[in-house]
């Protein structure tokens, strides 16, 4: 085997999926995890369009929906009566190829990551800890623990192990945010009443408590999410039983039998740099957030694909160094975002003054069943929840000028055009016609050139025809020119260096 290049430390989905990447771009690498296996707790549950639109990009997310549960619906609830009903499939109609939300316990995802990985010959190094680090040379230095202690030379560090991140603490960077007051209960459960009927989101509202039941697997289990009652005070050994009673009592739900019950606290909080050096942070490592909309494990997800793929062009020599720098430039600021967005919404739906209870029971269901009869605010709820909004148009890989979508925008997606970014590569699309010069140009470079017929639905989408778009390996528009200028294309490729990804390395 080949000399390991990289480091990943943490075998959750975000260092799972960032493995399976690297491995796709034959980059060798070690992936350890000081636990003893994958985890047994179904603790993250949604998995969103945008990481199923990286998981068709790896050929897998058919697989993927057919072991979880699509949520097309969600009921809001109040005092055990459907206030408001929100189609979720028709949010995203035509936005991405996958308009749903999806359900997969956090438990079976990395179970199914790590036999994609087996399958590529990948074991993760389980019962194996980092004790420390240190940058040396042109590498990192590391002092790893199994059975034995063993000292181990990387050109990278991934640190994806954790809120308790052994990396982000060796290098002393701040982990800015906050714990919310409240106390958090969890409870996989079989059971049957209204909120338990035909697999949809269920959110309820009764007073000052508010309740989320979603189905867990195909077999019957429901996740239950609220707030331990203000009945129980202060106590810190709350248990099933207590809460079992309190959620048949307040939502009418009979619980016939609990999987797994914890209690928790929340934080929000968001790492004050995402690189140092040749060590990196990506997901609960880099920040966390509150359960609102199921952010994120899924904002981990998009930290690994946006690495890896940089990571995976560097050791190639396939891009220049610089590259690295727009990972923190593209991912901190959008986890900032998320972190201010999802806390905001989150405190209102868990507060318990007065005023957030009238809101919840009197103003929230109505508007919202208001609002979702029109396209507009169905489709821009639908980007914001996908997380297909993502855009890095500040970022230094992103040039040239478009007309509505602009560099570092997503892929707008049209019928077949994400087919051609299962080959993980750098290409080129023009919708409309390719020029014979462009044509002849690509072909010496070997970059793929993907020509799609127009017609006025990629007007909707706000693609330009005729134009020339560089996209990315990860589906982000990295270059647009209006008129097919090659010379300007030339010159960005050249300014990063960038060449297509061969299967050598």
């Amino acid at each position: 085997m080949m000399n390991p290049q990289i480091l990943i430390v943490g075998a959750g989905p975000t260092g799972l999926v960032m493995a399976y990447n690297l491995a796709r771009h034959n980059i060798p690498f070690r992936i350890i995890d000081k636990s003893d296996g994958p985890g047994q707790a179904s603790r993250a549950m949604a998995i969103l369009p945008r990481t199923l639109e990286f998981y068709q990009q790896f050929g897998f997310a058919d697989e993927v929906i057919d072991r979880g549960i699509k949520m097309e619906d969600v009921y809001v609830r109040v005092k055990n009566k459907i206030k408001a009903k929100v189609h979720l499939g028709s949010l995203g109609e035509g936005l991405s190829p996958f308009p749903f939300v999806l359900t997969f316990p956090q438990d079976d995802h990395e179970r199914f990551l790590l036999e994609k990985l087996k399958n590529l010959g990948i074991e993760v190094e389980w019962k194996t800890e980092l004790l420390s680090l240190a940058e040396h040379g042109e590498g990192v230095k590391t002092l790893l623990k199994a059975q034995q202690e063993e000292t181990a030379y990387f050109k990278y560090i991934c640190g994806c192990d954790g809120a308790h991140s052994t990396v982000r603490k060796q290098m002393n960077i701040e982990f800015k945010g906050e714990k919310y007051k409240q106390h958090f209960y969890v409870m996989d459960v079989y059971g049957s009443g209204e909120v338990m009927k035909d697999q949809k989101i269920s959110i309820s509202f009764s007073n000052e408590e508010f309740l989320i039941c979603m189905p867990v697997r195909s077999k019957g289990t429901y996740r239950m999410i609220g707030i331990i009652p203000s009945a129980f005070g202060g106590q810190n050994d709350v248990k099933a039983e207590n809460i079992h009673a309190f959620i048949q009592r307040t939502f009418g739900t009979q619980v016939e039998g609990i999987n797994w019950f914890s209690t928790y606290h929340i934080h929000h909080r968001v790492a004050s740099r995402f690189r140092q050096g040749r060590i990196f942070l990506s997901g609960d490592a880099a920040h966390i957030h509150s359960p609102a909309g199921g952010q994120g494990m899924n904002t981990g997800i998009g930290d690994a694909i946006n690495l890896s793929w940089k990571l995976a062009a560097v050791l190639q020599r396939k891009a220049a160094l610089s590259i690295l720098d727009t990972y923190e430039e593209e991912r901190l600021p959008f986890a900032e975002l998320l972190v201010n967005t999802t806390d905001r919404a989150f405190k209102r739906m868990v507060a318990r003054d007065k005023t957030s209870q009238f809101f919840r029971k009197h103003i929230f269901p109505p508007v919202l069943s208001f609002l979702f009869r029109f396209p507009y605010p169905r489709h821009k709820a639908f980007t914001i929840l996908s997380q297909i909004r993502i855009k890095y148009r500040n970022s230094d890989l992103s040039s040239g000028q478009g007309t509505n979508v602009q560099s570092g925008d997503r892929l707008p997606y049209v019928e077949r055009n994400f087919e051609s970014l299962q080959s993980l590569n750098w290409q080129i699309h023009v919708y409309g016609t390719a020029e014979e010069k462009l044509k002849k140009s690509m072909q010496e470079k070997d970059f793929s050139l993907h020509e799609f017929s127009w017609n006025p639905y990629l007007k909707k989408a706000g693609l330009q025809k005729d134009a020339l778009y560089v996209i990315r390996p990860d589906g982000y528009i990295g270059f647009i020119s209006s008129e097919q200028r090659i010379d300007l294309l030339h010159q960005y490729l050249n300014t990063h260096k960038i060449l297509p990804f061969t299967n050598e390395y």
